[in-house]
């Protein structure tokens, strides 16, 4: 069978990749191995912002059960929350059903392998079940996790595995704290586990900000979620009740033992093994990530790779965007150019991190003079009436143009404000124009042009 553009993978970057090829006329196909959605609707961010969700909403009742006169125990059922999980995944799939019957694209499901002459074999089983050719082919197969080998043992689990466990660990050790490792760090403290966080730098979310990180910390501290940073596990053990890990920090080796390990800390890599890479002799780098220019072209005419495949930021957003871009130079539109520096961050554990562009850090190490402005939500009017006042919004400007160079928040709904600050960036708004435009009141966003105020010492509210 013949098709325009054939899709290998189904994420959010095959998916947005297939449509926008319907919708721009070509015939169009997609194949997936498994579910439609790939890895992060099934397996990540859609299920991961669930279970926060929950855990939110746990949070802010306890938070605020006085304020609601709410006396009896909270009792949590930890099946139902990961079972409820699994059917927004599963309407969330279906909506994509959905919009392959809508657009015209044909879905194919089986393994897929690259042959010479634009064909892709189709095996289901190792057995060839099916033939396709076309005139355009984009690999979106994604990455996968790769736990350390020295990890690689019973009771030491991945995300898949934390997304989906049926018992609630009484204890738990995560080693890593990247996104994963926070976001599940907040989720397994809300619902009751005793969490260990081990970081080996000396800060939480060591490619942070680094004020972020030190407010993450003290409310890490507060609520009673240990870590041990500048720190690493020497040896980890199975035991009767679980794990028995020993743990090297600056201080002392200590003990822990845990019911369970989430390991975090794997190298991401991408799935390009036993696709045919090397049949058609499309270049990869050391790191094993599909070698592409500007305009997601492989070294071989009419082979295309975007999103996690190709080395870059490994977000849902930037591979659809790089889709988008991808079809359009397909078709000869000549879209726009994605800015890799104004790609907003965000982390969905509590309080919520977003940022986008340098850390004052980077931006010093880059040579610039800078302005920094922070403005806290405990002096934020939303945030009170919110009972939410933990967090700040920091806002980084070049000294000499005005250039908006960085913009890191921690607090309630950050990744909710964070777009306005994206959007400022691209338009390359200066501080001027930024403080000339009128925030509602009282609202988050407030806080942006407070800190933008306090950067150029015209603070009202501070």
């Amino acid at each position: 069978m013949y098709f325009d553009v054939i899709v290998l993978g189904s994420g959010p970057g095959g998916y947005v990749a297939s449509i926008r090829s319907a919708q721009l006329g070509m015939k169009t196909a997609i194949v997936e191995k498994e579910c439609l959605g790939g890895v992060g609707l099934n397996w990540g961010y859609i299920p991961t912002k669930t279970l926060l969700n929950s855990a939110k909403t746990l949070q802010i009742i306890k938070k605020n059960e006085n304020l609601f006169g709410i006396h009896n125990q909270i009792k949590i059922d930890f099946g139902k929350i990961i079972s409820n999980s699994r059917n927004v995944v599963n309407k969330m799939r279906e909506r994509i059903t959905f919009l392959m019957k809508k657009n015209g694209i044909h879905v194919i499901h089986g393994k897929a392998k690259l042959k010479n002459g634009k064909k892709i074999e189709i095996l289901k089983n190792q057995k060839k079940i099916e033939e396709c050719y076309a005139s355009h082919i984009i690999i979106a197969t994604g990455s996968r996790s790769k736990i350390e080998e020295k990890f690689q043992k019973d009771k030491i689990i991945g995300y898949k595995e934390a997304i989906s466990l049926s018992l609630l660990p009484k204890k738990m050790i995560v080693m890593g704290s990247d996104s994963i490792g926070l976001e599940f760090s907040y989720f397994y403290h809300s619902m009751g586990t005793e969490v260990t966080i081990i970081e080996l730098f000396p800060k939480l979310l060591p490619n942070g900000d680094e004020d972020i990180s030190d407010q993450l910390k003290i409310y890490f501290d507060q609520i009673g979620i240990k870590n041990y940073t500048s720190s690493f596990i020497k040896e980890i053990n199975s035991s009767k009740k679980g794990i028995l890990a020993e743990i090297q920090t600056p201080i002392k080796n200590i003990t822990l033992e845990a019911d369970i390990a989430l390991s975090t800390i794997g190298t991401p890599i991408p799935n390009v093994w036993d696709i045919g890479l090397e049949e058609i002799g499309i270049h990869t780098n050391k790191k094993g990530f599909i070698i592409v220019d500007d305009k997601y072209r492989t070294n071989i005419d009419g082979y295309y790779a975007i999103g996690d495949v190709i080395e870059g930021p490994s977000f849902a957003h930037v591979a659809s965007n790089e889709a988008i871009s991808c079809v359009e130079n397909i078709k000869g539109m000549n879209p726009q150019k994605i800015d890799y520096n104004n790609i907003p961050k965000c982390i969905y554990c509590y309080p919520e991190i977003s940022s986008v562009g340098y850390t004052e850090k980077q931006a010093k190490e880059k040579g610039y003079k800078i302005k920094v402005g922070k403005f806290s939500f405990r002096n934020l009017g939303k945030s009170i009436c919110d009972n939410n006042t933990e967090g700040f919004v920091k806002v980084i400007f070049d000294d000499k143009y005005d250039e908006w160079l960085g913009c890191h928040m921690i607090g309630n709904n950050v990744s909710e404000i964070i777009s306005e600050v994206v959007v400022a960036r691209k338009l390359e708004a200066n501080n001027y124009e930024i403080m000339g435009c009128i925030h509602p009141h009282p609202s988050l966003s407030e806080s942006i042009l407070e800190s933008i105020f306090h950067a150029y010492e015209k603070s009202i509210h501070l």
